[in-house]
């Protein structure tokens, strides 16, 4: 039975449209041709980091944010930025009994912001910052599975990213959902291992509720 549901934040609740196109203008480039080159070097099953190399060579991504941050231009999101049914999806799963979890590679800045949008809604959040491993690092999936006061097979994790999220939750022994948003899972939707590895494959993370509890009747 799933009896947990941990949340990635990129492109799972937080949609980055804005935050990439502000790194676009902290580069000087037009934001379609970043968009591009984002979407090529993810479909090269390249890490997205290379995009900031393809303009900027020996750019520092960590040390950029700081200098973002000292210009008066920090990375930021907010209540505006979640996507819309993220509310009410946590709410449903947590009338359904379930512990809520997000975790997902943040900065410590980004992990302070979650925790002021987030803290009434789950009971945990973690970040790469926190836990001194990044996805898809087996250590993060470790530190989430002690953390987690269910077994592993009783989490479902739920991300956009194959390579990130679900490769190495499946490997972790979790239950894995793909939300289909965003440039990872738009790119990857149609290839063999996005439709066999998940648990559940979904629109909307309103699907999560009735999935769980359908999939968690079967099993009784």
């Amino acid at each position: 039975m799933i009896r947990a549901a941990v949340f990635d934040v990129g492109e799972c609740l937080v949609d980055e449209t804005r935050e990439y196109g502000t790194w676009a203008d902290w580069l000087g480039v037009p934001r379609h041709t970043f968009a591009a080159m984002f979407g090529a070097v993810i479909a090269q099953g390249r890490d997205y980091r290379d995009v900031f190399q393809e303009f900027r060579p020996g750019f520092d991504l960590y040390a950029e944010r700081e200098a973002r941050a000292v210009a008066g231009q920090p990375e930021h999101f907010g209540e505006e930025h979640l996507y819309p049914e993220v509310r009410d999806s946590l709410a449903a799963l947590r009338a359904d009994g379930l512990w809520l979890g997000i975790a997902g590679n943040q900065t410590v800045r980004a992990g302070r912001i979650l925790r002021e949008l987030f803290t009434q809604d789950v009971d945990l959040i973690g970040t790469s910052d926190d836990w001194g491993a990044s996805k898809p690092d087996p250590a993060f999936f470790h530190r989430l599975a002690e953390v987690v006061p269910v077994e592993p097979e009783e989490i479902l994790y739920v991300g956009d990213r194959i390579d990130n999220d679900l490769r190495p939750a499946v490997t972790a022994g979790m239950h894995t959902a793909l939300v289909h948003r965003g440039p990872w899972a738009t790119i990857q939707w149609r290839s063999e291992e996005a439709e066999k590895l998940p648990t559940f494959r979904i629109e909307s993370l309103l699907e999560l509720s009735p999935a769980i509890r359908a999939f968690n009747e079967q099993e009784h």
